[in-house]
């Protein structure tokens, strides 16, 4: 008969092996109680765009350096990658395929973090990034390497969507991360966009309901992880879209990454409801916040019956550049953030602020409603409250309060907090009792509060310094524009309407003044096109520009090779190359996305990579066609000045000496205005070869043979428009 020793040395991997078995089955429903102190509060960590590359041997090295230590201290409840485990790029950047060796890498890494940390590797969640899928046929192939190598696959975690849920003193927080990378998984840089089916969206959706029907009055918070922002996750075939099923949840937050740092730090947006079906909110949002008026704000408490719909998305820094980790701490419901940054060397003290949390990036619609009309509510407000992890001992944690006054901050609390969690606690929880009632205040930026540490060295370590709201108000975030262009813009509803606005006006030059000429010859409108001479300083100039328009449509050749090729980028393939990687059958990329017979299920969608292609079609048209058609055009105006000037040149001959002045000027002018317009046709050829030489380096295409028309279609009305242009006798004097 076993001992009791004995028995509990078996029961814990025994238990963790029929968890296992259960999810292999289809469980979803994982429940970890996370025991001892502090109680109401349990954390995770999350990181995200590792890139682990074989061009780059110091991120694994760093990552093996810091974080197994940092996760020894901090002791979460789950580790969470979200996406973009290995590169998958060569070292010039254009050519994206799987390397094995980056995955036998990130096995080791992985493996050698969680042996020095401490942490049992069930508490791992590694997802896949648009690099992990870079290339790849098809989920689960001979060359999906993540199904090999990652924790994930390792641990028989098969499925799309998985769930883990905490549960603490009653409380239940229930985590599910999702994999909406593409199945046939192209090569960049098409596949930038997170593209979940109905089948996922179904799935997400049974998981995040799944304690709903529980008898449990327990209060569940619901967190949901992914790798792709939702501003660059696209709809489905059927239209359904991720947020919309994160708002039917009402989540406290959404963790994702995949924008890594280039574009700003307050990569955060804050989701409601839509009330109206048709609104600018489903194309863009040009603050953090989305404000959705209710009841409370009248004073009528009774009004509002449901709560609200929304949910905080919160993108993180990357490995690969910043360094980053972030700690996520869920203290009675109320979800924060700290963010450590390790460019510099490994952290000895972690603070992470839990309450009063961030105004700008934490709060919620919900906040003033409950503050104001649940008297329950309060009661947490009574405590400012702080984690602290540490590898010494420390000596004293202080808070502190500061008003702010025209960007001036002037100190109004500092008292020292309590540790109340004990020795053998899962971490340092610290308090502190105030009077909250003292900072009420209908600014929801007025007070700031930083936590101090001291070390048992003297050394002190201060937290970020944040606004803080108890009347549960939000403070208003502005992005930058490059933050707006990457988390304000939907690019999945924007793609159209772009593009076909650039196409119209495309059209609209090439075709109208040629249909004027066309339907409009008779007298009148000839008249009225032909160039009105007005009398100037003893010369003649024409001033409507009603001409210079149409004398585009009379350089016959550049205006019909102008319309064929609007016509080609709208009704043929731009050209064809292998989109992915091993599989050796050429596909075409339209402007629908790419389109290939060879793939398997493309049948009932007969486009895919859709909004991906944007990435090429936008720069192209906007960057690449719409400025060298204005230049086009500017050359015909130029012509048309020289041939004004010529017939004026035929008028009667007075006023000799001031005409020869007149006409040494207006010579010099249009001399200096051609070379402009010359030089002009540089930058827009220069851009167009990088797009070309991207292109044939990511999808090994022969430009003469793949891609003429378009890698050598602009290139060429340019030349002839200059060409034209230099037969006009008035440059060759």
């Amino acid at each position: 008969m076993a001992s009791p020793q004995r028995a509990a040395t078996i029961l814990p991997p025994l238990l963790l092996l029929l968890s296992v078995c259960a999810r292999g089955g289809g469980d979803l429903r994982r429940v970890v109680e996370v025991p001892g102190e502090p109680g109401s509060v349990v954390w995770a960590v999350q990181l995200s765009d590792l890139h682990l590359s074989a061009f780059h041997p110091e991120r694994a090295a760093d990552f093996r350096r810091h974080v197994g230590d940092a996760l020894a201290m901090v002791n979460p409840a789950l580790v969470l990658i979200t996406g973009d485990l290995t590169d998958a790029k060569s070292k010039d950047l254009l050519l994206s395929r799987q390397e094995e060796s980056e995955w036998i890498e990130y096995a080791g890494v992985m493996d050698d973090v969680a042996n020095r940390s401490g942490l049992n590797k069930e508490i791992f969640y590694d997802l896949r990034g648009n690099h992990d899928s870079y290339g790849v046929p098809e989920v689960g192939g001979m060359f999906d390497f993540y199904k090999k190598h990652s924790i994930n696959a390792r641990l028989g975690r098969t499925g799309a969507v998985q769930s883990i849920t905490l549960q603490n003193n009653g409380r239940k927080h229930l985590f599910v991360g999702f994999d909406s990378a593409m199945g046939a998984g192209l090569r960049s840089p098409t596949n930038i966009f997170g593209q979940p089916t109905d089948q996922l969206l179904s799935d997400l959706d049974a998981a995040l309901s799944q304690w709903d029907n529980q008898s449990s009055s327990s209060p569940i918070t619901k967190i949901a992880f992914g790798h792709f922002p939702i501003s660059f996750s696209a709809s489905t075939t059927s239209g359904r879209n991720i947020r919309d099923v994160f708002l039917k949840h009402s989540l406290s937050t959404y963790l994702c990454g995949h924008l890594h740092t280039n574009f700003g730090r307050n990569l955060k947006r804050h989701h409601t409801s839509e009330q109206h079906q048709f609104s600018s909110k489903q194309y863009f949002q040009f603050d953090v916040h989305e404000v959705m008026s209710t009841a409370v704000s009248n004073g009528n408490c009774s009004a509002r019956t449901e709560s609200v719909a929304e949910f905080w998305e919160w993108e993180m820094g990357d490995w690969r550049s910043a360094r980053s980790m972030r700690i996520l701490a869920i203290d009675s419901g109320h979800v924060s953030y700290a963010d450590m940054d390790f460019r510099f060397g490994s952290r000895d003290v972690i603070i992470v602020p839990t309450f009063p949390v961030d105004s700008r990036f934490m709060q919620r619609s919900s906040d003033p409603f409950d503050f104001i009309c649940q008297e329950t509510s309060t009661t947490h407000l009574g405590t400012v409250r702080a984690l602290v992890f540490s590898r010494y001992k420390i000596e004293s944690v202080t808070v502190k309060v500061y008003e702010s006054h025209y960007g001036s901050f002037h100190s109004v609390l500092e008292q020292e907090m309590e540790r109340t969690s004990g020795k053998g606690a899962r971490g340092a929880m610290y308090t502190f009792t105030w009077n909250w009632r003292d900072f009420l205040d209908d600014s929801p930026d007025r007070y700031w509060h930083q936590i101090e540490a001291v070390d048992m060295s003297g050394e002190v370590y201060l937290s970020e310094l944040r606004p803080f709201s108890v009347n549960g108000l939000s403070a208003k975030v502005s992005w930058t524009w490059k933050e707006f262009r990457v988390m304000g813009c939907q690019w999945n509803q924007l793609y159209y309407p772009i593009m076909w606005t650039t196409l119209t006006f495309l059209f609209s030059l090439v075709l109208v003044p040629r249909t004027s000429l066309t339907f409009f010859k008779n007298q009148l409108m000839l008249k009225f096109l032909r160039p009105k001479m007005t009398r100037s300083s003893g010369g003649f100039s024409p001033v409507n520009f009603e001409f210079f328009a149409a004398e585009l449509s009379k350089m016959y050749i550049i205006w019909s090779g102008m319309l064929l090729y609007l016509l080609y980028l709208v009704f043929f393939a731009w050209f064809s190359g292998y989109a992915v990687m091993e599989n050796h059958n050429k596909m075409y990329l339209h402007y629908k996305g790419w389109s290939t017979k060879y793939l398997a299920n493309t049948s009932k969608r007969p486009y895919i990579g859709f909004p991906d292609v944007m990435v090429i079609v936008l720069p192209h048209l906007l960057f690449v066609v719409l400025p060298a058609f204005l230049v086009i055009a500017a050359i015909a105006a130029v012509r048309v000045l020289c041939l004004g000037h010529d017939i004026s040149q035929m008028a009667k001959k007075d006023d000799d000496h001031h005409k020869k002045t007149w006409y040494t000027n207006y010579v010099g002018v249009l001399h200096w205005f051609r070379k402009i317009l010359i030089l002009l046709c540089l930058p827009i050829v220069w851009k167009h070869w990088k797009h070309c030489r991207g292109i044939v380096r990511a999808y090994e295409v022969n430009p003469f043979m793949d891609a003429p028309v378009y890698c050598f279609g602009v290139p060429a009305l340019l030349w002839l428009s200059i060409f034209r242009s230099s037969s006009v006798g008035v440059y060759q004097n």
